[in-house]
C-alpha cells in the first residue's frame, strides 16, 4: 500500500503501457508522427488519450468542445469514442497544424463527427456563444497555449452544461509549478490558473498526476 502516487520511473512507465494501451491502428500512427514533430511534445500522452475517451463512453458524453487540436491526435481519440451521432468542434489557429488534423480525420472516416473552427480559439468561443451554443457541451477539453488557459476556461465555461466535465491538459506544467525559483510568464499563469480554479465554488475537481498533469472540472 502506498498514500502517495507512485514516481513513474520509465521502466515503470513503459510496464505501464504493455498492460494498459489499447490504441487504435490510426492514433498510433498519430502518435508515431508526432514524435518526429519539431513540436511533438504538444501532444498528450497516450494514456491520457485512452483515459478521456473511457471517460466520453462512461458519461455518455455526446458533444465536445476541443481547444487546442495540434496534428489532431486528442480530436481523433475523442471523436472516435463519441457514439453515431456525436459531434466534436474543434478549434485551431494554425493552418498547417489543422490540415494536418483534417488528413488524419478522414483516415479515421471522422469526417461527420468532427468540426473545424479555424480561428483564434477566443474569437470562436464567442462565435459560439453568439450562435447559441450556451450549456450544449457535454466536455470541453482544453490544450492550447497555457498564458490563455484561464481566458479559454472562462469564456467556454458557460457553454459546458451543469454536470458537464471540463478537462486540462498540462497543469503541473513539467514540475515548474512547485519550482519557487522558476517565474516565467507561462509558469506563473498555470500556477495562478490552477488556484483559481481551487478556489472557483461553481465546480469540483480534481487534479491527477497524468501526463503532464490533467485537471478535471464538473461544473455543478
Amino acid at each position: 500500500m502506498t498514500i502517495q502516487t507512485l514516481n513513474l520511473t520509465p521502466p515503470l512507465y513503459e510496464y505501464l503501457l504493455s498492460v494498459s494501451l489499447k490504441e487504435a491502428s490510426i492514433l498510433k500512427e498519430i502518435r508515431e508522427k508526432s514524435s518526429t514533430h519539431p513540436l511533438g511534445k504538444m501532444q498528450i500522452a497516450p494514456e491520457q488519450a485512452q483515459f478521456i475517451s473511457l471517460l466520453i463512453k462512461l458519461l455518455g458524453v455526446k458533444k465536445i468542445l476541443e481547444i487546442g487540436v495540434f496534428l489532431g491526435y486528442s480530436s481523433t481519440a475523442m471523436a472516435l469514442a463519441l457514439p453515431e451521432d456525436g459531434q466534436l468542434i474543434a478549434c485551431e489557429n494554425n493552418p498547417e497544424f489543422a490540415e494536418i488534423a483534417r488528413q488524419h480525420w478522414q483516415k479515421a472516416s471522422l469526417e461527420d463527427k468532427i468540426i473545424l473552427r479555424l480561428d483564434s480559439a477566443l474569437d470562436t468561443l464567442e462565435a459560439l456563444k453568439e450562435e447559441g451554443y450556451n450549456e450544449e457541451f457535454d466536455l470541453i477539453f482544453i490544450d492550447a497555449d497555457k498564458s490563455n488557459y484561464y481566458n479559454y476556461y472562462e469564456k467556454s465555461f458557460d457553454l459546458l452544461r451543469k454536470g458537464g466535465l471540463m478537462i486540462i491538459d498540462n497543469v503541473l506544467w513539467h514540475g515548474r509549478v512547485a519550482n519557487p525559483e522558476i517565474n516565467d510568464n507561462r509558469t506563473k499563469r498555470m500556477r495562478e490558473f490552477n488556484r483559481r480554479l481551487f478556489e472557483d465554488e461553481r465546480i469540483e475537481l480534481s487534479l491527477l498526476p497524468i501526463g503532464d498533469g490533467l485537471t478535471l472540472v464538473r461544473k455543478i
